[in-house]
């Protein structure tokens, strides 16, 4: 696919405009994370049954992610981005009512499919005006603005959950990706419509095969999936199970807003930084680096407790944030521009089938050993595996 035209735009418009919406996303979905698992846990009381679900949950957003493409060729990427925002206001809204549980998982899976596209078009965005600026720097200042936002966010939405329930802090979330869609619109972005082709379900099924195909056919990206594979399968089990054995351990949620706080200053402190070592010493031995530590501070945290383990839960924010701004630069560095907005829907299925993976895996673990804390064994085999992609000859 060629890259995407723009009829018109602010002349004060480039990639940091694109990047900057860091702070809303960081902000809305640091709220929504900080209470998410403890609302399923709510309706399936079982920590296992948690992580089943959004193994399922997640097949869905990497189906979502697969037809981003299809969606592309439909419809410009302008059109796509305001309509999917829009979304995430209208569900995340609802989702702060007190609605059956049946209700909340269909907005919870409506939701989902517009994150997947809002997360795959705004990288898109940033690229198309990256210029010489280059990715690097954009992902580095977007991940720090995600990380502003982000800092602020445990605190309050525990602080709303507490005194109004855990589903009202998704208004906040609400709120934050209305102002995102203003925002956005403040760039005034048009591109040309395009026509509404009809589509053949086997054809599209076929091309969708061909695309993955030539996916993984090009040089450089099978090790770009996996390693970004290996980020979001960290990421996952750290917000799926650190909220649930926060609490199992009999600390109060004042706790863990505090906890989920403390992690984000390491994120704030190395993003910008990041960016500037990315450029002089290269990614490598970043990744390296901090899938190594993860792996050993999740070895540790599987027999810890009491306050040892929260001190875990805050130290391993920094093998986090040393590879936050690295991890998808494999992409972006091996697909050409006019490859980026054809294969992108794919790379990303790197980020949801973590959640269908790595879950399912964490609940065998819980059911076997009869503790949620087995799921860190899982996370130090994926530090470790990670390794092995990273140095392995090509």
């Amino acid at each position: 696919m060629a890259r995407d035209k723009y009829l018109s735009m602010r002349s004060s418009v480039s990639g940091f405009s694109f990047s900057n919406l860091g702070l809303f996303t960081g902000f809305a979905d640091g709220i929504y994370n900080a209470v998410y698992s403890l609302v399923i846990l709510e309706i399936f009381k079982s920590s296992a049954i948690v992580g089943i679900y959004v193994a399922i949950y997640s097949v869905f957003c990497m189906i979502a992610a697969l037809f981003a493409n299809e969606i592309f060729r439909q419809f410009s990427k302008v059109k796509v981005f305001y309509f999917a925002v829009l979304m995430l206001v209208v569900c995340y809204a609802m989702m702060g009512f007190s609605v059956l549980p049946r209700t909340f998982i269909v907005l919870d899976y409506t939701s989902g499919f517009a994150i997947t596209l809002t997360a795959t078009l705004i990288p898109l965005f940033m690229s198309d005006f990256s210029g010489d600026i280059g990715m690097a720097k954009l992902n580095s200042r977007y991940h720090l603005w995600m990380n502003v936002g982000a800092l602020f966010a445990p605190m309050l939405a525990v602080l709303v959950a507490t005194r109004f329930g855990n589903r009202s802090a998704f208004f906040l979330s609400s709120a934050i990706y209305l102002a995102a869609w203003m925002f956005f619109k403040y760039f005034h972005l048009s591109q040309e419509d395009k026509k509404i082709k009809p589509v053949s379900p086997r054809q599209t099924i076929r091309a969708l095969i061909r695309n993955a195909v030539a996916f993984f056919r090009t040089p450089g990206m099978l090790r770009a999936y996996i390693v970004n594979f290996g980020f979001y399968s960290l990421r996952a089990m750290r917000f799926l199970y650190v909220p649930i054995v926060v609490i199992e351990n009999g600390f109060s949620k004042d706790t863990l807003g505090m906890v989920l706080t403390i992690g984000i200053i390491p994120y704030l402190l190395l993003s910008d930084f990041m960016g500037r070592l990315v450029r002089r010493f290269g990614k490598k031995i970043w990744l390296v680096l901090g899938f190594g530590s993860f792996a050993a501070f999740s070895a540790w945290a599987t027999f810890a407790t009491g306050f040892p383990l929260l001190a875990i839960f805050v130290l391993w924010q920094i093998s986090g944030a040393l590879m936050e701004p690295v991890h998808d630069l494999m992409f972006f560095d091996n697909a050409k521009k006019s490859q980026q907005t054809r294969f992108y829907g794919v790379f990303r299925t790197s980020s949801n089938l973590p959640n269908i993976i790595v879950p399912i895996i964490g609940a065998a673990c819980i059911s076997l050993m009869g503790a949620t804390s087995a799921v860190w064994f899982v996370t130090a085999a994926i530090g470790v595996v990670s390794i092995m992609v990273l140095i392995a000859k090509k």
